[in-house]
């Protein structure tokens, strides 16, 4: 049997072409989303491939989107089908903004885990990016499960078709609020090689809301992340969510790497928009209105990256 086509049912000689099944998902999700979210949704066609690749000329924009509150952490409302109109919302008003990718996070589970996250949280994530995945067949997405489940952000991408994860401790050790974070590269990029896949690393370099154990300087941190840790690209941030990343660190990470993509991870307005600056940009807080992506906001940046 050809890998672009699947039995209808098992035993039957007829075949399903790879565009009937496009077709069947469109007509078993795509619709329902579009009546109950009231959202743009692509239309069906082939998946995004694993790359950022993009027709618009400037620099890599990815939005966030920031999931409510999911099943098991304490802010959960007991309303799943509200986050999922909310995920979609917001991952509809980022595609027609004209933004190139998405993140998703369980940006409200606080307090996060250190670790590894329960079965509820990944559950609730695979069915929040799978729901975006069918709505936005051709947008690149990304995962983040926080604070730095790593093996889980793999699963999630690997199963729900994304194309990259993040990961805020590849390499090395910080002090958080959450107690010590360790390197998860041993792991996951075993993992990674075992499941075949494709997924992409995007690891922090000085994560924010941390203190790295051990040496500061983020030359050598990003030279272990890159070449010992394995990471694709990197991400550069301040100190905290919303905080501006420093110029100045972003261009010793990219003299330090000269051979990896580099990504302002925090701190993105239209104030201080420079596109010039690094390969691509993380932004979720500065274009939201209470917890909602706002188009205007959105459609700002687009256009500051498109025109300068």
């Amino acid at each position: 049997m050809h890998n672009d086509t699947v039995r209808s049912e098992r035993g039957s000689d007829k075949l399903m072409t790879q565009e009937d099944c496009d077709n069947l998902t469109w007509q078993l999700f795509g619709e329902p989303a579009l009546i109950e979210t009231n959202v743009y949704i692509q239309k069906p066609g082939a998946y995004a491939m694993n790359s950022l690749d993009k027709t618009q000329s400037g620099p890599t924009l990815i939005g966030m989107i920031h999931l409510d509150s999911l099943p098991g952490s304490p802010g959960f409302t007991g309303d799943f089908q509200h986050i999922l109109t909310h995920a979609l919302a917001d991952a509809s008003t980022l595609v027609d903004a004209g933004f190139d990718s998405l993140m998703v996070e369980n940006y409200n589970d606080v307090p996060f885990f250190s670790n590894r996250v329960p079965a509820v949280t990944v559950a609730s994530m695979s069915r929040c990016i799978s729901a975006i995945r069918i709505a936005f067949p051709t947008t690149p997405i990304g995962v983040n499960v926080l604070r730095n489940d790593a093996l889980s952000a793999l699963s999630i991408a690997q199963a729900c078709g994304a194309q990259y994860i993040r990961v805020n401790v590849l390499a090395g050790a910080s002090v958080t609020d959450q107690g010590l974070i360790q390197s998860q590269a041993a792991d996951l990029l075993r993992a990674r090689a075992a499941w075949q896949s494709k997924v992409r690393i995007f690891a922090d370099v000085g994560v924010k809301h941390a203190a790295p154990l051990g040496s500061s300087e983020l030359a050598p941190v990003a030279r272990d992340t890159a070449y010992r840790g394995l990471a694709d690209a990197l991400i550069v941030s301040g100190l905290a969510t919303g905080s501006q990343t420093s110029k100045a660190d972003l261009d010793t990470v990219k003299k330090a790497v000269p051979d990896r993509e580099i990504f302002v991870g925090s701190g993105v307005t239209l104030n201080n928009f420079d596109p010039d600056v690094a390969d691509g940009f993380i932004i979720g807080t500065s274009i939201k209105t209470d917890g909602r992506v706002c188009s205007k906001k959105a459609r700002q940046i687009v256009v500051r990256r498109n025109h300068g």
